[in-house]
């Protein structure tokens, strides 16, 4: 899955827990996209199998979608936290290099920055 997709699902992950439920007006919101752009993202989630979409228009994730939702969103809160606490750059940098680097790391490095900040705790 390309990063936009990836970033998809996590802002759907993100948005269902603030507010309960989503639409696609709700992600082209959050990610300041256009109309047609969530459109496009969520045919192809669609077509893939990570959401579903309800008569009403609310999006939900499927069990497939959800987990890597989940994955995605776990990698940015801990990236996140390693760059601003351990690292010490803004949590403002942190936040924005956590958002590109959540979709390039690999599974071994994330896994240690876990390890490390489990240590610290």
């Amino acid at each position: 899955m390309q990063e936009s997709g990836e970033n998809y699902l996590e802002t759907i992950l993100i948005l269902k827990n603030r507010n309960g439920e989503v639409r696609s007006i709700d992600i082209a919101r959050e990610l300041s996209v256009s109309k047609p752009s969530v459109s496009r993202a969520v045919g192809i989630l669609k077509d893939n199998g990570y959401i579903t979409m309800e008569p009403n228009g609310e999006l939900n994730l499927t069990e497939s979608g959800h987990a890597r939702a989940d994955a995605i969103y776990e990698r940015h809160r801990f990236i996140t936290k390693f760059l601003a606490e351990i690292v010490g750059v803004s949590p403002a940098t942190a936040e924005s290099d956590a958002c590109r680097i959540e979709h390039i790391i690999s599974e071994e490095t994330f896994d240690k920055i876990k390890e490390y900040l489990s240590r610290c705790r």
